[in-house]
């Protein structure tokens, strides 16, 4: 409510909380007390987060441009070590492969005079007939 709204014998007062409130007085109505003043506008404090944010956008910003500036001083240096990374990854592609096929050469090589040959020969007389066979290693 407006002071001027406030009916003859009620007052505002304000609580121990800080609230506002109307109250009925008991004794000598006292004068109004005069209207707080208009907060100027740029009176107002400034919100943490705010601050917070101020503060840490130009350490952002620098932080990614000394991160911008360091890599393009490494370019050179993290393509030749790209490169060379590539080349020794081949290098042991190749290597195994190649140790596979020798590996593989050599055991045929040694087992080839060593395997022995098995024939087998079965026989079955009728459809449920008992079956025969021989084995033959040789």
């Amino acid at each position: 409510m407006h002071p001027h709204e406030i009916p003859p014998g009620v007052q505002e007062v304000i609580l121990p909380s800080g609230e506002r409130a109307l109250a009925y007085s008991t004794g000598p109505a006292a004068p109004p007390p005069p209207p707080p003043a208009p907060a100027a506008p740029g009176a107002q404090p400034i919100p943490a987060w705010a601050k917070t944010t101020a503060l840490l956008a130009p350490t952002v910003g620098g932080g990614i441009a000394v991160a911008a500036v360091g890599l393009s001083a490494a370019a050179p240096g993290l393509v030749a070590v790209s490169h060379a990374l590539w080349s020794a990854v081949a290098a042991i592609a190749a290597g195994g492969i190649a140790a596979a096929v020798v590996i593989g050469l050599v055991r045929a090589r040694l087992t080839a005079a060593q395997r022995p040959h098995i024939t087998q020969h079965i026989t079955a007389t009728g459809l449920f007939g008992r079956a025969n066979g021989t084995i033959n290693h040789r």
